[in-house]
């Protein structure tokens, strides 16, 4: 359940660093929503292809989402203090190794996930600004309950951006920090990014 949550924002991170950036005029709820219901009617219609072919899966969610995360800031969280030093070529470097790692792990998970789990988007709820606006949602499990997913938002010049995710209390973003920042503090960025990328660094999700 987890997996499918979060691979909805790994799934635009990963298309934002391939697309050409245009400014996106809907809230941050009508985001969830409409990104949600297309991933779920798309892993419907080509289930088969996905599941014959899965690296067809990371082709069309490279080419066909919207750039809906804010990457660079997102990529700064998860660095910390440690990225404070680093130029804006390593950072592009390292967010990209990330959302390919994230990217390749969240596919599999997704092939496996079925979508007559229903997944709701509540109303906004507490005080929410432009430079923190949570979505709150609700993935119901098999056995009955439901796993609570936060998405954390921020208004840009390209609209609003998610940034972070929260699964049942647990952030995406202090997660891999808890992991990488110090690596990056006690390696440098440039080896810590193609370790990432040569799968020498096993994170835990």
């Amino acid at each position: 359940m987890r997996n499918f949550l979060t691979f909805t924002l790994l799934t635009l991170l990963s298309a934002s660093l391939f697309a050409v950036p245009v400014a996106d005029p809907r809230e941050p709820v009508v985001i969830i929503e409409e990104t949600t219901s297309h991933i779920l009617e798309t892993l419907e219609s080509r289930r088969g292809e996905f599941t014959e072919n899965p690296a067809l899966l990371n082709e069309v969610v490279n080419q066909d989402m919207l750039p809906l995360i804010d990457v660079g800031y997102s990529a700064r969280l998860i660095l910390g203090r440690a990225g404070r030093e680093i130029e804006p070529e390593q950072l592009d470097d390292f967010a990209s190794a990330m959302s390919e790692h994230l990217l390749s792990s969240y596919s599999d998970g997704l092939l496996r996930f079925q979508s007559d789990k229903q997944v709701e988007v509540l109303p906004l709820k507490g005080k929410n600004t432009e430079k923190l606006t949570r979505v709150r949602t609700r993935l119901k499990l098999d056995k009955g309950g439901f796993v609570p997913i936060d998405f954390a938002f921020r208004k840009t010049d390209l609209g609003w951006k998610a940034f972070d995710v929260t699964v049942e209390g647990i952030s995406y973003v202090m997660t891999y920090r808890n992991q990488i920042a110090p690596r990056v503090a006690a390696e440098g960025i440039e080896k810590v990014t193609a370790d990432i990328r040569a799968g020498n660094i096993m994170l835990e999700e």
